[in-house]
């Protein structure tokens, strides 16, 4: 995929051959395999998405439901939004306040600090026997970006931008879109206030959300199937110079005016 303009053309390319990832899988071997197949080069300003499940599988965060013992509080939430008591515990766990909660619903505020439904946990392409395997998010998905990019630059002699995608709901949109909660080797958020638009007007509120763009735009390539496409390479985008982390895409909990969580039950 190829998205051009006037100065620029940017290109997305996923790359093909990455296999079923195991715990303590070196992700940037895989990656620098699957580039050679490829017959791909890193360059200065390259940046890679990396789908947080690939992180995840990489990082052992599997979970046997079996093993998870809910407690009275996930007994009591399960009976609300009817999933399994021990999923819910799972949530629970990840999870530091409850934003909304009904039949088939369950949208929490994540230890990580972003809001999304079941904490991110995820059945699908768990790549375990059984449905009784699940899959949670990186335990700290910034530094996983950040050591992703250092071994790429051990490996290749080239530092990219490492972004780990997820796909996350919006509250007034209907379908899901890629989101960055990992990210290191540029600025996540690009604040172009004082800028100039076409007619010479000054930007006064224009913040872009860059992190999250090169996300959703990667996850069209991605997929949420069995597209087999966990890392997308992104070529010729012009970002601005700097370091960043996906946390710096969460709004304050104190100016986010969407925040009024609701309390865990018998919390």
């Amino acid at each position: 995929m190829s998205i051009s303009g006037p100065i620029t053309q940017v290109t997305f390319v996923g790359l093909p051959g990455i296999p079923h990832v195991q715990p303590g899988d070196d992700l940037a071997a895989l990656i620098c395999t699957s580039l050679a197949r490829a017959q791909i080069t890193l360059q200065l300003g390259d940046i890679l998405v990396v789908t947080s499940k690939l992180v995840s599988k990489a990082e052992g965060r599997f979970v046997d439901l079996r093993t998870v013992q809910p407690g009275a509080r996930a007994c009591r939430v399960a009976e609300i939004v009817r999933k399994d008591p021990r999923m819910v515990e799972l949530i629970l766990r990840e999870s530091t306040a409850i934003s909304r909660m009904r039949q088939d619903v369950l949208i929490v505020r994540h230890r990580l600090g972003f809001t999304l439904a079941n904490a991110g946990i995820d059945h699908s392409n768990v790549g375990r026997e059984g449905e009784d395997w699940v899959l949670l998010l990186p335990e700290d998905p910034d530094r996983s970006a950040a050591l992703l990019r250092q071994r790429l630059a051990e490996l290749t002699g080239v530092a990219p931008g490492v972004v780990i995608s997820d796909s996350h709901g919006r509250p007034f949109r209907v379908g899901t879109v890629g989101v960055a909660i990992g990210l290191a080797g540029f600025p996540a958020v690009w604040d172009k206030r004082g800028q100039r638009d076409l007619y010479g007007r000054e930007l006064r509120i224009t913040v872009t959300g860059l992190g999250d763009e090169l996300a959703a735009a990667a996850g069209l390539i991605t997929g949420q199937g069995d597209e087999g496409l966990p890392v997308v390479l992104v070529r010729g985008l012009r970002v601005p110079v700097g370091e960043g982390r996906a946390a710096d895409l969460i709004r304050p909990e104190a100016l986010d005016l969407y925040a009024d969580h609701q309390e865990l039950p018998g919390g």
